[in-house]
């Protein structure tokens, strides 16, 4: 777990400097541009911190507890999925300051990157375990595409507010985003879940 916390540091690091430029950046409404290129930035960092922090959770996490191999993997992957999607948080926070977005706007940012994030992680171990480093990035990268596009879609459906403030609609939400988080959220847990069942045995 040490190895992992340390490994995640470069990249809130990176993330954190490189939103400091993005004090710099203007925008006018409605900001749907620069709101899905943001999201994006943080779906790619979160993908990218997920996959080089799977291979580091094995079985040989939590040797003091009294616990099966199959739920050494279980804890071990969860806990590089929480540190993954810490630092994706972490680094929307910073970032969507940094852009000035309306609060609310900066919320919805926050709501998208934390539940891309989870389950872009979970995806990613699962699939690690089960088919590799590419297979890994390919799921993550698919996953990463659909829900972004959930999150444009209602975007460019809604609209946004005088300021560029985030509309909440509700039956828009169960129509375009509700459904593709959904099913992003069942694949990720089924994918992890095969992929520690996989590898567990060969232990």
């Amino acid at each position: 777990m040490e190895r992992a916390v340390l490994a995640a540091v470069p990249f809130l690091v990176a993330g954190l400097v490189l939103s400091l430029p993005l004090l710099l950046v203007t925008w006018t409404p409605p900001p749907i541009t620069p709101v899905i290129v943001h999201l994006s930035g943080l779906v790619l960092l979160g993908l990218a911190a997920a996959v080089w922090l799977a291979p580091l959770a094995g079985a040989d996490w939590f040797l003091g507890r009294a616990w099966s191999p199959w739920w050494r993997l279980v804890a071990s992957g969860v806990t590089v999925v929480v540190i993954t999607t810490g630092v994706v948080g972490l680094v929307t926070l910073a970032s969507s300051a940094a852009l000035q977005f309306p609060p609310s706007m900066q919320f919805l940012q926050l709501l998208s990157a934390l539940d891309i994030a989870w389950a872009g992680a979970a995806l990613v171990v699962g699939a690690h375990r089960a088919w590799g480093r590419a297979a890994a990035v390919a799921a993550g990268l698919v996953l990463g595409v659909v829900c972004v596009f959930a999150i444009w879609r209602y975007l460019d459906v809604v609209g946004f507010g005088p300021s560029g403030e985030w509309i909440v609609d509700g039956p828009a939400l169960w129509r375009n985003v509700i459904p593709a988080d959904t099913a992003a959220a069942l694949v990720a847990i089924a994918v992890f879940a095969y992929g520690t069942w996989r590898h567990a045995p060969r232990l």
